[in-house]
């Protein structure tokens, strides 16, 4: 069993900054062996790839929509990946949940889709206001 427990989440103005962490536990969980990746959701909306982080932590892909904004790291010694928010907009009030990827994705269309991770955590509230 795994568990991800996210936090950091809160209320910030339109080009503030914000840091998310997720810590991840398990007994038999190899964190740095899996990539980690952060989502968010809006109600009413699909859930939206945000970022992932190889195991290594020496590779990691953005959306579009953030990408130059937000940077993704893990401490694999903590067993902890964090997300760092800056130039925030109010496009990007969601609920953030990290996840572990499954299984290996070589592609942007595989690590990018919801259903390659097998354990989420209960997600963190962002807002962003104007």
């Amino acid at each position: 069993q795994v568990q991800l427990v996210e936090s950091g989440g809160g209320l910030v103005q339109a080009g503030g900054s914000l840091s998310l962490s997720c810590a991840a536990s398990g007994r038999t969980f190899r964190f740095s062996r899996y990539a980690m990746g952060w989502f968010r959701q809006d109600p009413g909306k699909e859930r939206e790839f945000v970022s992932v982080i190889r195991g290594s932590g020496e590779t990691a892909y953005y959306a579009d929509s953030v990408r130059g904004r937000f940077t993704i790291s893990r401490d694999n010694a903590k067993n902890t990946v964090y997300l760092q928010m800056s130039s925030l907009k109010p496009e990007d009030t969601a609920v953030y949940y990290c996840a572990r990827e499954s299984d290996y994705c070589s592609s942007y269309e595989c690590f990018s889709a919801p259903g390659r991770y097998d354990y989420w955590g209960q997600g963190t509230q962002v807002t962003v206001s104007s």
